[in-house]
């Protein structure tokens, strides 16, 4: 039994050599049923920041709230900025051959380090808690444990060559199905015959 796809495809138990390797399973529903949300978090959050943004205007006025916004701005670009200077030394000391092999540098950390910057630079408060609390070492720990196994999965599954094949099955075969012949003509040779 073949279901229709939207260009085209057929899925079903015997795929084309033009149908795309999608995995297809609990885990990948799962993570196609949690993307289904995330315009609704993303306003759920955007209400929330301007609400907060309401209230502490009520406490401390409007240009405490602007204060307040660019203080935060200032904090995650120096966190950032710190972050990147540490993750670049980090990389630089591993390029070098003559180095003896130091600790090795925690990049995980580096990486909530940034989004934690990145979360204060961001206009609103509620952000900017996400983003300190981001910054207290064990939530950092944590959070980039969890991060590396996350990416962990998909590289030991083979996942990313499923991406790079979707792009190439992109590339080769639109869906007008239109090839267009031409001819290369380069500006840099001189013309024949002259």
């Amino acid at each position: 039994m073949t279901t229709p796809q939207p260009y085209g495809g057929e899925s079903g138990p015997h795929q084309g050599p033009g149908a795309p390797s999608s995995p297809s399973g609990p885990g990948a529903r799962r993570r196609r049923g949690r993307a289904r949300y995330l315009p609704l978090v993303v306003a759920a959050w955007a209400v929330l920041e301007i609400w907060l943004l309401i209230q502490v205007g009520h406490w401390v006025g409007a240009l405490g709230v602007f204060g307040l916004l660019v203080l935060g701005a200032i904090v995650g670009g120096a966190v950032v900025k710190r972050a990147g200077r540490r993750a670049w030394r980090g990389l630089a000391a591993s390029l070098q051959p003559s180095a003896a092999p130091a600790e090795q540098t925690d990049g995980s950390g580096n990486a909530v380090t940034m989004l934690g910057g990145l979360l204060l630079m961001f206009p609103g408060f509620a952000s900017d808690v996400l983003g300190l609390i981001l910054l207290l070492p064990p939530v950092r720990s944590l959070v980039g444990r969890r991060m590396e196994r996350a990416l962990e999965r998909p590289v030991a599954s083979g996942g990313l060559g499923d991406l790079n094949s979707a792009f190439t099955q992109a590339r080769i075969h639109r869906p007008d199905g239109k090839i267009v012949r031409g001819e290369v003509v380069r500006d840099d040779e001189p013309p024949r015959g002259s």
